[in-house]
């Protein structure tokens, strides 16, 4: 059962629906298994909780 996991800032549902979709399909395509094995975890953060590059994202 393949669980993914996605660490991303704040998405709009639809957005995140379409994603959580497609995610599942590459897994059932490639290793021939049912969507309802598949998991996807979406964990969001604010821009103002990490960063790159030395700067935080809500700083760009």
């Amino acid at each position: 059962m393949p669980t993914v996991t996605v660490q991303q800032g704040p998405r709009d549902v639809e957005l995140k629906r379409e994603l959580v979709k497609q995610i599942t399909d590459a897994f059932v395509d490639a290793y021939k298994i049912p969507a309802e094995a598949v998991t996807v975890w979406i964990h969001e953060t604010p821009a103002d909780s990490w960063g790159a590059a030395g700067k935080l994202t809500a700083d760009k």
